[in-house]
């Protein structure tokens, strides 16, 4: 990473297209931001867009804009990313998935610095800093015929690969106590502290996500860790079923801990009858196939119910929202039309949620 860091302060100098290699999640848009950050196109404007996540057929359009009356829908003029980022730097994100006949136009813009909006006669000149990232390997899908060779060459002019985090594990406690931090800050709690067993547990993981995946896994415990100290049981189910096994005594103590967590993320709860709910409780030596979220649910409902609560079902299922929805801003950085993307449900949805829920 420190080469990394070397390369971002000599290449912030220069307005060379960069092309940033990594898996997912291990922060290409990150350096692209630091290079646009510490670049002398500083002051203009830095814009993003993953051409995978894009339909092909509105893609051109993205990318360089219409003019009124280019097809069907095009009641006015419209700017393009290239347009938008004029004076600042464009990030084309996903740059392997790019369709062949967009290839071809956007070889076109980095060869003569101008393009043509969609259904245009007039050359805009394009006065941006390019910078692309995939996870894919390129040189592989030039092969296969499915991304331009000579396009691959105007975009590989330097090029920037990130490690994967499993290849930099020492860097796995920092991260990790910046990240409890952030979603403290994000959730109005104050920051939890995690001991050095859980710190070397987390260390030992794959983390297959990359640095998002830890980010994710450090707001799940902010939100599911039942005390201020985050130990080894406390970590999620994918972490400590993977490296050495846990002892029984931890296994109980995670079951028991997840039990009382009211905050966890949850499903819908189930129909069954209390006196039902509280036998599976009481039976989870049974039922393996429960995961955590589960026991801990029917283990909530249970105690709710036996205390005489009301509105048990109006409780739970509040709960259950605010969490997915506290989750879901969380991976898409508060984005909300992505976060609502995400959950599978309405953007006037989540909004409303947001504001029933008090989470504004």
């Amino acid at each position: 990473m420190q080469d990394v860091f070397r390369a971002i302060g000599r290449l912030s100098q220069s307005n060379v297209t960069v092309l940033i290699t990594g898996e997912s999640g291990s922060g290409k848009e990150l350096v692209a931001r630091a290079l646009h950050k510490h670049s002398l196109r500083a002051k203009g404007p830095f814009v993003a867009i993953n051409t995978a996540a894009i339909p092909k057929d509105l893609l051109e359009s993205e990318l360089f804009g219409h003019e009124r009356g280019a097809f069907t829908g095009a009641q006015t003029q419209r700017r393009g990313r290239f347009e938008q980022a004029d004076g600042g730097t464009l990030f084309l994100d996903e740059i392997g998935d790019m369709p062949l006949d967009l290839q071809t136009r956007l070889l076109r813009v980095l060869s003569d610095g101008q393009y043509y909006r969609v259904g245009g006669h007039s050359a805009i000149k394009a006065n941006v800093r390019i910078v692309a990232a995939t996870h894919q390997d390129l040189e592989k899908r030039v092969k296969e015929g499915v991304f331009r060779e000579d396009l691959f060459h105007r975009l590989n002019v330097i090029r920037l690969r990130l490690p994967a985090l499993r290849e930099r594990r020492e860097d796995v406690p920092s991260l990790a106590k910046h990240f409890l931090g952030v979603s403290a800050r994000q959730l109005g709690v104050e920051p939890k502290r995690i001991s050095d067993a859980a710190l070397a547990r987390l260390s030992d993981f794959s983390f297959p996500g990359n640095v998002r995946q830890l980010e994710n896994i450090c707001h799940w415990l902010t939100v599911m860790a039942p005390a201020q100290q985050i130990g080894v049981k406390d970590l999620p189910p994918e972490v400590l079923a993977s490296g050495s096994a846990v002892e029984p005594e931890q296994q109980v103590a995670a079951s028991g801990a997840a039990s009382h967590r009211p905050e966890a993320c949850m499903e819908e709860p189930s129909d069954a009858p209390p006196a039902l709910v509280a036998s599976a409780v009481g039976a989870d030596e049974k039922q393996p196939e429960l995961a955590d979220w589960e026991r801990g649910l029917q283990a909530e409902a249970a105690s709710l119910l036996a205390s005489g609560q009301e509105n048990v079902w109006d409780r739970l299922i509040g709960k259950a929202e605010s969490c997915l929805i506290q989750s879901a801003l969380a991976d898409t950085r508060g984005r909300r039309i992505e976060a609502a993307q995400k959950l599978g449900i309405g953007r006037n949805t989540i909004t409303r949620k947001i504001q029933e829920l008090g989470l504004e």
